[in-house]
């Protein structure tokens, strides 16, 4: 089995049933989804400067 069938074979198992369900949903917002996430590592950002002083 070579690279190129195996990688063939698993596009065609994620792809199975795509027309049933398309990928997206309905309540997921990018804007919102990258904000949010954006937010979070400014704040793990922020955390970790607090926390990594030299004393």
């Amino acid at each position: 089995m070579s690279l190129t069938s195996t990688a063939h074979d698993l596009v065609l198992l994620a792809s199975e049933g795509a027309e049933q369900h398309g990928g997206n949903h309905d309540s997921l917002n990018p804007y919102l989804t990258g904000g949010g996430a954006f937010v979070v590592l400014l704040l793990m950002l922020w955390v970790t400067t607090r926390l990594n002083r030299d004393r």
